[in-house]
């Protein structure tokens, strides 16, 4: 066997690497005139994955105050889940407006 020298060069140092949590993102629905109750609550148990007591009482939000909050996710989800319903709202011709905003 070969002779290697040890020069005391080869230290590993362990670094410890801290991962942040993503930011989260709030999908806001508008109410609007023409969109209907039993939408919203389809929106919010099929896009939204809400229970149906939970849907409705978001509906109610939402048609009562102005905005409701439908779920809070990842920018990436958020973005993707106010597409997915605004997309279902207009192939229903619904101007159902979904927002994001950071939380």
């Amino acid at each position: 066997m070969p002779n290697i020298p040890d020069n005391g060069s080869d230290v590993l140092t362990e670094t410890k690497i801290r991962l942040e949590k993503p930011k989260l993102f709030r999908v806001l629905l508008h109410n609007d005139d023409f969109t209907t109750m039993e939408f919203v609550v389809f929106v919010l148990e099929y896009v939204f994955k809400k229970t149906d007591a939970d849907a409705v009482s978001i509906m109610l939000k939402v048609h009562t105050e102005g905005v409701g909050i439908a779920g809070v996710f990842p920018y990436d989800v958020a973005y993707m889940k106010s597409q997915k319903a605004m997309n279902l709202a207009k192939s229903r011709e619904y101007p159902l407006l979904c927002t994001i905003e950071e939380e």
